[in-house]
């Protein structure tokens, strides 16, 4: 609410009046510059970016990162390096043994090298028996996958004597131990074998081999 002028009686207090105007005026003044100064600085503030960098245009496209491209996933290399091996290693069902076994009271093997103590020892038990396989009752076919991955497993794992159970053949057509043949031509055609004796009668007896592994390669 604007204050009232007091009455004017005299000269002086025309002349009191005539001052506070005077005032007044000069208060609006300087608060309408001080406004004018205060706009003309936040003017300034919002337009120091665009005076810093210039003039500007919106982009025509979304920007795009480029991102880098997943890694190819990595090969399996001991694995495909063990089913190489296992190709080449194919057990042959025509594998000759005849001329490999050592015919004696019980059919034992041992590669070149390797003395007739290491089977003597085998046979008697000196290395014991760490783990088997039992391929009775398989089909040819299922009985060879079972044998190779067996032995090449035993061999990775530091295993030096395994036992294999193939069964006697005494439900084989003809009563003939078919599985025990063919469970020698395959264990020969292993590199990792080195020798085999048939197990101890407690132990299987023709019914099973004993195998001593080479020792692993580290």
């Amino acid at each position: 609410m604007a204050s009232r002028t007091p009455p004017i009686k005299n000269l002086a207090d025309l002349k009191q009046v005539q001052r506070t105007l005077a005032e007044t005026r000069e208060r609006e003044a300087a608060a309408a510059a001080a406004k004018a100064v205060a706009e003309r600085k936040r003017a300034a503030e919002k337009d120091l970016f665009t005076r810093a960098i210039g003039a500007t245009e919106p982009l025509r496209r979304k920007a795009v990162v480029p991102l880098a491209p997943e890694p190819p996933a990595p090969i399996p290399v001991q694995h495909q390096l063990d089913e190489q091996r296992v190709l080449r290693e194919s057990l042959s069902d025509e594998f000759d043994v005849t001329t490999l076994l050592d015919v004696d009271d019980a059919m034992s093997f041992r590669r070149p090298g390797i003395g007739t103590d290491v089977t003597a020892r085998l046979r008697k038990g000196d290395w014991s028996i760490q783990a088997q396989v039992d391929l009775h009752g398989l089909r040819s076919d299922e009985a060879r996958e079972a044998l190779g991955g067996f032995i090449r497993n035993a061999y990775k794992q530091g295993l030096r004597c395994v036992r294999v159970v193939h069964g006697k053949g005494l439900g084989s057509p003809g009563k003939q131990p078919v599985l025990k043949t063919k469970t020698q031509r395959w264990l020969i055609q292993k590199n990792e074998v080195i020798a085999f004796v048939q197990a101890k009668p407690a132990e299987g007896g023709a019914g099973a081999l004993v195998v001593l592994l080479a020792p692993a390669r580290r």
